[in-house]
């Protein structure tokens, strides 16, 4: 039998099964939930690491029912009752209308204003909505791994991870890896080994394609039921600006830039919240 690993999907602890075992739950080492193992995947490449399903979370398939058996007809009722009842209703309410006639159509004569008044009589202006953030185009004006050319714009990360819009909902600083999460199950994490969130502040980090060796880069992306990774530790091109630690968060800027066939990168500003380092794992 094959084995392979695949990642628990709370945690992120990597488990080790073989292809008989598809299918069974087993329990992670670090989290303790019930996981069930994945379908072996199809390539041996180690940058690929599929995830495990957590017990409870399939969809429940809907019910269908047999195509051959016709349609009960529902019964029809012959009754005025209904109409009855809607004479009746729409005759109260036409007596309390005019009743209070005076009282509902009343008017002050005044149009409400846009604006709230100031206690100093100066109105307040209403603060203009706040834009959309969009994924930048998927050109290569956008995916370039040469850093001299990059700009980083003053806006919410966004790009294009594995060949899909990325705009990143959320970022996290854990025990010195930096996770932007998407909506639709995309990611991007930057592993900094273990550096304390202190140690980053202020800093500015670049990193070329000629690196022999730099932080490790995780690309994250779903296929079907299945959560899919890549790997990169040399190769990319990543530009980040961390500002001043505030209040357990940790402003910054990035751009990303790897080197694999979908072109994916993600650039724009993020602010991380400061999360404490998960406990070691017991031996």
């Amino acid at each position: 039998m094959s084995e392979f690993k695949y990642a628990c999907p709370v945690c992120g602890q990597h488990m080790k099964c073989d292809s008989s075992q598809a299918g069974t739950v087993m329990e992670c080492p670090t989290c303790f939930q019930k996981i069930t193992a994945p379908q072996a995947p199809k390539t041996d490449d180690p940058k690929f690491i599929i995830t495990g399903t957590k017990v409870g979370e399939r969809p429940i398939p809907a019910i269908v029912a047999d195509s051959g058996a016709a349609p009960t007809p529902a019964p029809q009722k012959n009754s005025f009752l209904p109409a009855i009842i809607f004479i009746v209703l729409f005759c109260v309410a036409a007596a309390v209308l005019f009743v209070f006639r005076g009282k509902i159509f009343k008017s002050s004569g005044r149009q409400a204003s846009p604006v709230a008044n100031a206690p100093g009589g100066q109105p307040t202006p209403v603060k203009p909505p706040k834009p959309v953030v969009v994924a930048p185009p998927a050109n290569d004006a956008s995916w370039m791994l040469e850093l001299a050319a990059v700009t980083i714009p003053d806006s919410t990360v966004a790009g294009r991870i594995h060949g899909r819009d990325f705009i990143c909902d959320r970022a996290i600083l854990q025990g010195g890896l930096l996770t932007l999460r998407g909506a639709t199950d995309l990611g991007a994490m930057i592993n900094f080994g273990g550096v304390m969130p202190e140690a980053l502040t202020g800093q500015s980090i670049n990193v070329a394609t000629n690196a022999e060796k730099a932080a490790r880069v995780i690309l994250r992306w779903k296929e079907g039921n299945l959560t899919l990774r890549e790997n990169f530790t040399n190769g990319y091109a990543l530009r980040i600006e961390f500002g001043l630690l505030d209040n357990n968060h940790l402003p910054g800027k990035v751009y990303l830039c790897t080197p694999d066939a979908e072109k994916s990168y993600i650039t724009g500003n993020f602010n991380a919240d400061i999360r404490k380092p998960r406990p070691p794992r017991e031996q």
